[in-house]
């Protein structure tokens, strides 16, 4: 009997895969020479000779230090008993990484918006147009969208903004799962298999988060983001809650935090710093759009948390920034610095910095500052293009 080219008959008279077929003794010798070999080499947190020589003839190598660090865990992963389905998850995530981090590149300097809402808020509601108007708002301020690349709010939030002001992210599910039609084929969409992967992009390049009504997801992607925010782990940027004109979605879910959560110490007085609630499109652009009127960016230096501003602040300014935030560090005060040593090289070198040793604790307290920065330098015209990243 004909047997199909991908299967031969084993020596037990069963049809067996070819790729199940018994490894040639010379290249199974050889697989454990180099099974120990990455054995050796990871257990000293080395890599092998063949995986140096090849990172040696890669052009143009800026990050090895890290590329280095990635291939070790892959060849740690290889020197051990790891399962199919485990590889099968790496290669997936990995697989979902480089496509968005080329999508995304070409952007890098263009401020983005991650808008969330329900995949099923039909068009004919006051919610979804509210989606759209803010969307084609914030873009013509000079931001771009970030959507789940799904029906509702997603949908409504790539109409407004324009296809070529859009981004959508979609995931892989047996419903919902259908790109909308106003990012359906572009360039900028990407289907992801992993949540976690879609989720991290979501959160790595947006600006700002904006949140319409919805279910189970949206009120996931919420939290999420409140204790990522909360935690320092995202941000520090503008987290937005929009309803319709008079709608109390947000509020009772204001609620429930202030009467749950708030009431029995959960969470702090501050914590409410970290977003607002509107059902007013401009209340919401003006909030994105303050949070960098002055600041620009964030990061941490070591011990030392290190906020880049678009204008250099008064003695005076620093001053009674010591006096009101004082609370909020661990030692010593805020001081006026330009780039440190470290950030040499970095695209925002040229900008006035504050850095001071942050307790990773308030962030309410931090928002808070961050937002009488941003009042102290309004009216300069250096703070005219909060867009500008």
């Amino acid at each position: 009997m004909a047997v199909a080219n991908n299967w031969e008959n084993s020596a037990r008279g069963r049809l067996i895969k070819k790729d199940e077929l018994p490894i040639d003794k010379n290249m199974a010798r050889g697989n454990k020479l180099m099974a120990a070999s990455i054995k050796k080499n990871t257990a000293n947190n080395s890599l092998p000779a063949e995986v140096t020589e090849l990172l040696k003839s890669l052009p143009e190598l800026n990050y090895e230090k890290w590329i280095s660090r990635s291939l070790l865990s892959i060849t740690k992963m290889a020197s051990t008993e790891v399962e199919s389905l485990d590889w099968k998850i790496v290669s997936s995530c990995l697989y979902d990484l480089e496509r968005a981090f080329a999508m995304f590149y070409p952007y890098r300097h263009v401020r983005k918006i991650t808008i969330f809402g329900s995949a099923r808020t039909p068009a004919n509601t006051p919610e979804y147009n509210l989606a759209k108007d803010f969307a084609k708002l914030i873009t013509k301020q000079g931001f771009m969208v970030i959507t789940g690349a799904g029906g509702g709010i997603m949908k409504a939030a790539n109409e407004g903004a324009g296809r070529e002001n859009s981004f959508g992210l979609n995931i892989q599910l047996p419903f919902e799962a259908k790109s909308n039609p106003f990012i359906e084929g572009d360039r900028k969409l990407i289907n992801f298999k992993y949540f976690f992967t879609r989720k991290l992009f979501f959160l790595k390049e947006s600006d700002a988060l904006v949140l319409f009504p919805g279910g189970f997801g949206t009120l996931d992607e919420a939290f999420e983001s409140l204790t990522l925010t909360q935690t320092g782990k995202y941000g520090p940027a503008p987290l937005v809650l929009i309803d319709k004109p008079g709608g109390d979605y947000w509020h009772d879910w204001n609620a429930f935090i202030e009467k749950q959560l708030l009431h029995r110490g959960l969470i702090s007085p501050e914590d409410a710093s970290l977003y607002t609630i509107t059902d007013n499109l401009e209340v919401a652009c003006e909030a994105i759009a303050n949070f960098y009127r002055v600041y620009h960016s964030s990061r941490y230096v070591k011990n030392q948390f290190v906020i880049r501003l678009k204008l250099e602040l008064s003695d005076d300014n620093v001053a009674q920034l010591n006096e009101d935030f004082s609370d909020i560090l661990v030692k010593g005060k805020i001081e006026k610095s330009q780039a440190l040593p470290q950030e040499i090289g970095d695209e925002t070198d040229h900008l006035p910095r504050l850095v001071f040793s942050y307790n990773q604790r308030d962030a309410g307290r931090l928002y808070q500052m961050i937002a009488t920065i941003n009042q102290i330098g309004a009216a300069a015209p250096e703070s005219a293009h909060p867009q500008e990243k």
